[in-house]
């Protein structure tokens, strides 16, 4: 009797599985290496670094993902991601527990539509266009952080219709840590101010065959971030637009593409202020370019070459990036890679080899020197 009721929970529970089947996945990335930068800002005598570096072509994270079948076609989905730095132990994205991704959300044929916090279909642009696929360390970021934004308090949705990709998010707060400024601002939810912090983005991405193509914009408000007196600073915003696209051919892989930027009411780009004989000079418009190419040498490695220049409107401190990578793979989990960069500053610029992440680029560099920097690591994915 005992074994007969055994094995009838035994059936219930199989029964009940394959009904609503669920699974849950620890992933991550473990990425550290060895950093030499010239022209360091703030540094008496020798101007050169060497350190040890997280996520250079990664950033090292370790996540949750879950999924859970609710019949008739729908799903429920969540997924959990931590940042963390390797060289420190600490955690990334301000401290947050799950600063890199933390959302919930629904899953049918018609796409996936979920709440907390994201990043946004500008970062998913940048993977998909970006010829160092958004590489923590040189990579377009250095140009505009925009490209590694992450949103708070959005609601987001991405649907696949064959060969077509269409994401939209809407934030009621885009950024609720740190200190507002006048390129990243904090805050949202505000009681009377519903534009405080707001952000909302759509882009739709085409793949099929060898071409893909893309296009995106996206409109953000820095929630009351450092102004001049008098001016009415819960207005700034900054709005960017894009198109990108990419040829495969062979073993390579053929990248371009164009980023408008365009800072309103009191909002900054960031590298858009540079001084010159005492004469300081704000452009509130840029226009991005690049141009990359990936080559598959043999089957465990690849290379990588891309060109980043900024012109920004009304002044002639326009500077170009300029990224190697090498990477070798040891497996399909493990392998080291060899990168090397250059800024060329002029005019004033400061572009440095900085992520630009929360609008902090173009302030890595001393002064307006070009500066040069190469990196040496592993990655790790589990």
């Amino acid at each position: 009797m005992k074994m007969k009721l055994f094995a009838a929970a035994v059936a219930a529970m199989a029964a009940g599985g394959a009904y609503a089947q669920s699974s849950v996945t620890l992933y991550g990335v473990v990425d550290a290496g060895i950093e030499y930068q010239n022209h360091q800002p703030g540094v008496s005598g020798s101007h050169d670094v060497v350190r040890v570096t997280s996520g250079n072509m990664s950033g090292s994270r370790w996540g949750l993902r879950g999924v859970e079948d609710l019949g008739g076609g729908l799903k429920g989905v969540f997924v959990l991601e931590s940042g963390f730095n390797v060289d420190t132990g600490t955690s990334g994205q301000s401290g947050r527990l799950f600063g890199r991704q933390a959302f919930v959300g629904l899953q049918s044929n018609y796409g996936t539509l979920s709440l907390g916090r994201h990043q946004t279909p500008f970062y998913d642009f940048g993977l998909a266009f970006d010829p160092m696929a958004i590489s923590t360390n040189y990579s377009i970021t250095g140009q505009d952080g925009g490209f590694a934004s992450r949103a708070d308090n959005s609601l987001k949705y991405i649907g696949k219709f064959g060969g077509l990709t269409a994401s939209l998010l809407y934030s009621t707060g885009a950024n609720t840590v740190g200190t507002a400024n006048a390129y990243q601002g904090t805050g949202g939810e505000v009681p009377g101010s519903y534009k405080t912090g707001r952000e909302y983005s759509a882009s739709l991405i085409y793949a099929g065959g060898p071409f893909s193509v893309g296009v995106i914009f996206d409109e953000t408000n820095l929630g009351n971030p450092t102004g001049g007196v008098g001016v009415d600073t819960t207005r700034a915003k900054i709005q960017r637009a894009s198109v990108g696209g990419t040829y495969a051919f062979g073993p390579a892989k053929v990248f371009a593409g164009y980023r408008y930027a365009h800072g309103l009411d009191n909002g900054r780009l960031a590298g858009g202020t540079s001084t010159i004989n005492g004469v300081t000079t704000i452009a509130n418009v840029s226009n991005l370019y690049w141009l990359g190419m990936g080559y598959q040498l043999t089957p465990a490695l690849s290379l990588t070459g891309a060109a980043y220049y900024q012109d920004f409107r009304s002044s002639g401190a326009d500077p170009w990036s300029f990224v190697a990578s090498a990477d070798y793979a040891f497996s399909k989990r493990t392998d080291a890679y060899f990168n090397v960069a250059y800024t060329k500053n002029k005019d004033g610029s400061t572009l440095g080899l900085g992520s630009g992440v929360a609008g902090s680029g173009f302030t890595s560099t001393n002064g307006s020197a070009n500066q040069f920097g190469a990196v040496v690591g592993v990655r790790h994915k589990f």
